[in-house]
């Protein structure tokens, strides 16, 4: 049988073309170690991975979200913690104010500490974060929660004019936890502080005037209300955090199944790719010397 030279050079082309697309593809997946670079290669296992990426993503922004409540959190608590603390030794202060025993001057020497302890509570209740937002303002970040108005009357001159709402991040499938607080509350104890203070401030000042002994049993009220409030709130925050811990690990072994799943599905097996390139560039080498000796041939070759 004849072949003609047209035909001849066409097949050849063809299994040059061939083997060489086979290594080319063999050599990406390697490259890559996939086995999958298009959906084309295994349209069912595709389908899988996208499915798997999805998931995976969702996994990692849920661990990212944990993440971030969780630093914030921890701040929001280290402030409650320091404001609890202040406000049990401001209320030993006024323990030992109210004692009938103490002169005038004793009183007076009261007036700088609780001042400065009047100072911190507002200070630590107008706390920002590094982005400049406020922590305890609810959801109005950008206003401070608690005002001072020195023009208003004794006794209400500290307001707070942030809210209570709640701003939920989602940190898992239908789960979403409040990310902000506020200090609703607060505000009170630093406008009994300041009652206080004008009494003990007042030449003559005794605990044994009913009038400075009313003022300071109802800022002792105060001092309990706050430190309720606060210690409240760090309990709560101290559930929060067990309950995206747990839900965090929970998020981990599901990435680790993922990851896993993905990498069974679509990972190459590198020794069977090896054997099948060194096959394939075999093929391609042997095609080549066969064209060219074939290539050399003509009729004279065989009479």
């Amino acid at each position: 049988m004849r072949i003609a030279t047209t035909q001849y050079q066409s097949t050849m082309n063809q299994s040059l073309q061939v083997n060489q697309e086979r290594i080319t593809k063999l050599t990406q997946q390697m490259a890559a170690n996939k086995r999958i670079l298009v959906p084309s290669d295994d349209p069912v296992d595709s389908v899988r991975l996208a499915r798997l990426a999805r998931e995976e993503a969702t996994v990692q922004q849920y661990r990212a979200n944990i993440a971030s409540i969780k630093i914030g959190l921890t701040k929001i608590e280290g402030y409650m913690n320091n404001m609890a603390k202040e406000i049990v030794q401001g209320r030993d202060l006024l323990v030992w104010a109210s004692d009938g025993g103490n002169v005038p001057d004793d009183l007076k020497a009261m007036v700088s500490p609780l001042e400065s302890l009047r100072d911190s509570v507002f200070y630590n209740a107008n706390a920002k974060d590094q982005e400049g937002n406020y922590l305890f303002s609810g959801t109005l970040t950008k206003t401070a929660p608690i005002t001072y108005n020195p023009g208003a009357a004794l006794g209400s001159r500290y307001t707070f004019v942030g809210n209570t709402n709640t701003q939920d991040v989602v940190v898992g499938n239908g789960i979403t936890q409040p990310a902000n607080q506020d200090l609703k509350g607060i505000e009170k104890l630093l406008n009994h502080l300041d009652l206080s203070l004008d009494k003990l401030k007042a030449a003559g000042a005794s605990a044994n005037d009913p009038a400075v002994r009313l003022v300071l049993g109802n800022a002792l009220a105060g001092f309990d209300e706050a430190h309720n409030l606060v210690t409240s709130k760090m309990a709560s925050l101290g559930g929060a955090q067990n309950i995206m811990k747990t839900l965090d690990a929970n998020h981990e072994n599901v990435s680790l199944s993922n990851k896993m799943a993905i990498t069974d599905i679509g990972a190459l097996d590198v020794g069977e790719a090896a054997t099948a390139l060194v096959g394939y560039e075999t093929s391609l080498q042997a095609t080549y010397k066969a064209y060219s000796r074939i290539g050399q041939l003509s009729l004279f070759s065989v009479l």
